[in-house]
């Protein structure tokens, strides 16, 4: 990847909405622990830097604000944001299609234990 003018605008939609002149503001941190869990599991360091940290999450929150974007411009053609606007988006990336539909359909599962649940114990209740 080379470093000409033409790849440069790929900064976030936040520096871009600042304006050009402005350097990006400095955010909260919010997934620094889960994200340091997650790259230990994927071989990095127990505790990496902290740096590094913070790009990867610049990275996620950036693909998942840019995804969340491209499904609103999506939605507002119907008038409201859908899970399938998400779903029609990764839909050439088959291993993030299968797993979010693996965990839409966990969510569904749990969904119906929680009301069943709910109902069995409404059944105790009313027996005391």
């Amino acid at each position: 990847m080379s470093n000409t003018p033409a790849a440069a605008p790929t900064s976030s939609s936040k520096s871009k909405a600042a304006g050009s002149s402005q350097a990006p503001e400095k955010r909260k941190p919010l997934f620094q622990k889960e994200l340091q869990h997650m790259m230990y599991g994927f071989g990095d360091e127990q505790n990496p830097l902290p740096e590094t940290v913070a790009l990867v999450e610049d990275i996620v929150v950036e693909y998942v604000t840019d995804l969340t974007h491209k499904a609103q411009e999506i939605g507002t053609k119907r008038g409201r944001l859908l899970v399938d606007d998400f779903l029609y988006l990764i839909r050439k990336d088959l291993p993030k299609l299968n797993r979010c539909r693996e965990l839409l359909a966990m969510q569904e599962e749990l969904k119906q234990a929680r009301k069943a649940f709910d109902v069995d114990e409404e059944k105790i209740t009313s027996l005391d």
